[in-house]
């Protein structure tokens, strides 16, 4: 019996075939009729807000901050211009990485229409206004791309957040920040905010292996593994459903994925599940941001290459009928 090799693309062509349409999605359908390729740094639109911000971001909160913040200034600032260099201008922070000021020094000097700046505010703050003016004079900004309610938990957040809620909708009309929306730890937590016309802006955490995920468990820092994962799907799936900006972290399991191999996959299954308009990591060197942004753009090329097999399957398909 002979046996036949099949190319790298006739595997593909066939595993698109199995797969049907469901591997198509709206961006790789419009890059691929413009004949574009998919990367890293795209610019990409952020659910309804119309906002734009790289594929990409650098986060500054690993281990709350402590992990950048160990860089020390200067190489803090390397980092994040490295990543600037390379169309990654969307980058994260929050009033507990205590790292506003440092990237205030970090972006001296760079195009501030080009960066995508979002924080997020903990807690309950009696007047979140004020917070918000002291958040802009510590970041160095007119204005914040995108601003959230800290790590909520409960399924009835939005109900103890109603003066935060209020307040940032205020400061979005008068365009001191130009989006909101919240990060939540719990798996009630994230159904509600899958449900709130409020939201415009949803973070994430997602992974294939299902680490640091959200549970049912009312509990920020509780264990999770990959049986946790279609729960957080099906919500975010609701959320892409309601056009909220989805942005995923925990890609690298805040750190826990120490082999190569771990992080390709993780990423690869951010990537090609369309479910998330961007992604944030928390990098502390530059070593780490080439990796990343190499496996994002093999997955994204992997997705593109299999859309494209399935167009064509599906135009032959039309000649036939």
């Amino acid at each position: 019996m002979s046996r036949r090799r099949i190319t790298r693309r006739q595997f593909i062509k066939s595993t698109a075939a199995l797969a049907g349409t469901t591997f198509l999605s709206s961006y790789t359908i419009e890059s691929l009729a413009k004949g574009a390729e998919l990367t890293a740094a795209d610019q990409v639109t952020l659910g309804k807000t119309g906002l734009k911000l790289s594929r990409l971001g650098i986060g500054a909160g690993t281990r709350s901050g402590r992990i950048q913040r160990a860089l020390g200034t200067e190489g803090f600032n390397r980092l994040i211009r490295y990543a600037y260099d390379q169309g990654i201008t969307y980058i994260d922070t929050a009033e507990n990485y205590k790292t506003h000021t440092w990237i205030r020094e970090a972006i001296k000097g760079l195009n501030r229409e080009k960066l995508f700046i979002m924080t997020k505010m903990p807690g309950l703050p009696e007047k979140p206004l004020e917070v918000l003016d002291r958040y802009r004079t510590e970041l160095g900004v007119e204005y914040i791309d995108s601003l959230l309610i800290h790590c909520r938990l409960g399924s009835n957040w939005d109900d103890r957040c109603k003066h935060l809620m209020d307040a940032f909708e205020e400061a979005k009309a008068k365009k001191i920040i130009l989006s909101h929306g919240v990060s939540c730890h719990s798996l009630p937590a994230l159904t509600n905010a899958a449900q709130l016309d409020w939201v415009d802006v949803n973070l994430v955490r997602i992974n294939p292996q299902g680490t640091q995920i959200d549970t049912p468990v009312v509990n920020w820092n509780v264990k999770s593994n990959a049986s946790h994962l279609p729960a957080v799907l099906e919500q975010i799936k609701v959320m892409r459903q309601n056009r909220h900006g989805v942005i995923g972290m925990k890609i690298i399991g805040e750190g826990k994925f120490t082999k190569p191999e771990d992080r390709e996959k993780s990423i690869r299954f951010t990537m090609q599940s369309d479910l998330v308009d961007a992604i944030v990591i928390g990098f502390k060197s530059t070593t780490e941001i080439d990796e990343a942004i190499l496996n994002i753009n093999r997955a994204l090329a992997e997705t593109a290459e299999i859309n494209e097999a399935i167009l064509s399957i599906n135009h032959a398909l039309s000649q036939i009928a």
